[in-house]
């Protein structure tokens, strides 16, 4: 009787052994796996946070684009009218209208230039006689 209760201390504490090897491994199984969760979540939220400021610094490039665009349009229906096109005319491309009659006064020149006279060359007669 001694050696089956030998036999059976023997086997339990194999089993216990095996039990508690398989626990130790599990418990290192799990620790790992709430590593990577911990560390994937990290990233995560850093990347939404980075995904947020861009979202927001694009946002403010669209409203300026927008602003912008507007501001165009309402340009190009002012240069568009006939009334911008006709004073456009009228003081760069000096025009008249119909049954107009277009006078262009000349703003006098500034003083800084004068007129250069005509220099008579001297000729030598010393030249001609030898």
């Amino acid at each position: 009787m001694a050696e089956s209760e030998e036999n059976l201390n023997e086997t339990t504490k194999k089993s216990v052994s095996k039990t508690g090897f398989y626990y130790s491994f599990l418990t290192l199984v799990l620790l790992f796996c709430l590593l990577q969760i911990g560390f994937g979540a990290i990233l995560n939220i850093s990347k939404t946070i980075a995904y947020r400021a861009k979202i927001l610094t694009l946002t403010r490039i669209r409203d300026t684009a927008e602003t912008n665009n507007q501001i165009l349009k309402k340009d190009i229906k002012q240069f568009s009218s006939m009334s911008s096109l006709e004073g456009i005319a009228r003081n760069n491309l000096k025009m008249a209208g119909e049954d107009e009659v277009l006078i262009i006064i000349n703003q006098p020149q500034p003083s800084g230039k004068t007129k250069k006279g005509h220099k008579k060359k001297k000729r030598s007669h010393n030249a001609g006689n030898s």
